[in-house]
């Protein structure tokens, strides 16, 4: 077998075994380390697919960046209301997890069942294509308005959440 095939093969169970522990831990704070060891498992994912871009934002933005903001959130939720949360919605939670481990098991038939499609090789400049000139060549020339607008679109979001932090400190004094 293949270093490529078989590191990839390594970081898709891990990834799928971290996301599994991600949603069924109890403790909030298990379950967010297990969500930075998924990410870093999608980050190894991506290198082997040769994004090594696409892999440096991942572990940069989600597992550092992000992951303090979850953690940060969850000490500052109240958790001592958790078994009234448990109380409520049992019938529509067990409903929509039956339904959700349906689907996946359906999914993963199908991919055992069915038969290879041909779209396994990665392409020929692969390892170009991911490299962060040509991502940066890419993304301010052709995507030049798309980057633009999401930027201006997250800049109103922060200016938004701003004033409302604002307003909320107001009202509480």
């Amino acid at each position: 077998m293949e270093l490529q095939v078989l590191l990839f093969t390594i970081f898709a169970i891990g990834a799928v075994t971290t996301a599994l522990l991600t949603i069924t831990r109890r403790n909030p704070v298990s379950s967010a380390m297990n969500l930075v060891a998924h990410f870093f498992m999608l980050s190894g994912l991506y290198l082997t697919m040769e994004a090594q871009f696409v892999a440096a934002v991942q572990v940069l933005v989600y597992a550092g960046a992000i992951m303090v903001l979850v953690v940060f959130v969850i000490m500052l939720l109240n958790l001592g209301k958790e078994q009234q949360l448990a109380e409520r919605g049992n019938a529509v939670r067990q409903t929509l997890a039956f339904a959700t481990a349906g689907m996946f098991a359906v999914m993963m038939i199908m991919a055992v069942v069915g038969g290879p499609s041909g779209k396994t090789a990665l392409h020929e400049n692969a390892a170009m294509i991911g490299t962060t000139e040509n991502i940066g060549q890419v993304l301010f020339t052709e995507y030049l308005f798309p980057f633009e607008a999401v930027s201006l679109l997250l800049l109103a979001a922060l200016i938004g959440s701003v004033i409302l932090a604002k307003r909320h400190i107001k009202e509480e004094a």
